[in-house]
């Protein structure tokens, strides 16, 4: 048995209508589901509206240069039997870069995708020499991009032939074509902020020969975000400032107001505290709710608070912001940490979701280990990661009670990774030494 489902466009942000320029299936082909369908252009963005099921292409109703909108109808696909009723596509990708995942924490086994097959290609080579790489960003769909990744092709150097300039798939393959049969030409100075390493190749292993291999792919999310993540590694001079917060009587204390919060439907959470805790330090130093200017030379400090919070997900860590944190309470930032969190798990994220950010947190403390180097969230400057907590003896001094004598306090480990272009370490030990009094007395956050 079989069904015939009617494929629709999905939920695409504010736009009322985009068009389509790129069909990328025709009657007859068989897809696999979130397989990529038709590519949609906005004057923002592009965008590949992926099927929501495994099945057969019956019908197009789209053609090139169409306008759809929400709702509007994109095929008839025949489902397999057995294949679960079609649920609404989510928006498959997105031209402009997505905000990367932080730290790798695995919770389920990612949906197995094609696994990509390794090209080597020789380094594209300009057709005509050029003083510098163009500040212009290429007119090319996601797929035409990822072909162009595959062959080694560099888009900037690519003439579209497409309307409005658009780059084909044809494009790169003539291109490729062209430089093949002409001799190498040196390559142009990278811009600035870029820097250009002579490293030997990845090398080539043959696995099986040492003993049974199996051939897992990566999720569509790791795949997108590794590559930012290795561009951030590399480009920005990662240094990690470590330090330990006393939270005895401020996890005493959410403790006692967690009764309300469950009563309301949402967990009152050491992160929803913490992230008022890192706006109290972030007003105190505000070089840290920064970025760096695309030529490196000035500091574009933020008047705004909108933090990024690492969520695990079956494919990969993402990184939804929860925007204007400073205007709102413990309570609420709770609240708001269950909703995007659960969205991020059932794959409801939207592109805009993940955008903005100011400042990052990376909690590993559901989960174990005493500390770790969060890689920073470019074009962010740092990232706070946070490891469990664990009860220790303390000395006390001072007067009182307890003074002249050790005694057991629940004490967080933080790790603070920062860009030492713009902080350096004295300015990382103050901030974290603030923070952590903060975190000891969360009334400070009220000053």
């Amino acid at each position: 048995m079989s069904s015939i489902t009617e494929v629709k466009v999905p939920d695409i942000g504010d736009f009322k209508e985009v068009d389509v320029i790129e069909i990328l299936v025709k009657p007859g082909d068989s897809v696999a589901k979130e397989a990529s369908l038709i590519t949609v252009e906005s004057d923002k963005a592009t965008m590949e509206i992926p099927s929501p099921a495994a099945g057969v292409v019956k019908e197009l109703r789209v053609k090139l240069g169409d306008k759809v909108a929400e709702g509007s109808m994109i095929l008839l696909l025949e489902a397999s039997a057995g294949e679960a009723p079609a649920q609404a596509p989510k928006v498959a990708e997105v031209s402009a870069p997505p905000a990367p995942a932080l730290e790798p924490a695995a919770e389920s086994a990612p949906p197995t995708e094609p696994a990509a097959v390794p090209i080597h290609r020789p380094a594209p080579v300009p057709l005509e020499p050029v003083a510098e790489v163009p500040a212009f960003k290429p007119h090319a769909s996601p797929s035409v991009r990822k072909f162009a990744r595959e062959l080694g092709a560099d888009l900037s150097r690519v003439q579209g032939s497409g309307p409005k300039g658009r780059i084909t798939r044809e494009d790169v393959q003539a291109f490729v074509k062209g430089i093949m049969t002409q001799a190498p030409t040196p390559a142009p100075a990278p811009p600035v902020g870029c820097f250009v390493f002579d490293l030997p190749e990845w090398p080539q292993v043959d696995f099986a020969k040492f003993g049974p291999v199996e051939l897992k792919p990566l999720s569509r999310i790791k795949k997108l975000s590794g590559a930012n993540l290795h561009r951030n590694w590399i480009s920005i001079p990662h240094v990690t400032q470590f330090d330990e917060a006393d939270i005895t009587e401020l996890e005493a204390f959410r403790k006692e107001s967690g009764a309300a919060s469950e009563k309301q439907g949402f967990k009152l959470t050491m992160l929803a505290f913490l992230i008022k805790a890192c706006i109290t330090a972030l007003r105190q130093y505000p070089e840290f709710n920064a970025s760096l200017d695309r030529g490196g030379a000035n500091l574009v400090l933020k008047k705004y608070f909108h933090i990024g919070v690492a969520v695990d997900t079956p494919d990969g860590l993402v990184v939804p912001v929860i925007r204007d944190a400073d205007r709102k309470g413990v309570y609420e930032l709770a609240r708001e940490l269950a909703e995007v969190s659960k969205l991020a798990r059932d794959r409801k994220l939207k592109p805009g979701d993940m955008q903005g950010g100011t400042f990052s947190i990376s909690s590993l403390g559901g989960i174990g280990g005493t500390a770790f180097t969060p890689i920073i969230n470019a074009p962010e400057v740092a990232i706070l990661g946070v490891s469990r907590s664990a009860m220790r003896p303390v000395w006390v001094g001072g007067k009182g009670e307890a003074a002249g004598q050790f005694m057991p306090r629940l004490m967080l480990r933080l790790s603070l990774s920062y860009d030492h272009r713009v902080i350096d370490g004295a300015a990382a030990a103050r901030f974290t030494s603030y923070l952590a009094s903060v975190l000891s007395d969360i009334r400070r956050s009220l000053l």
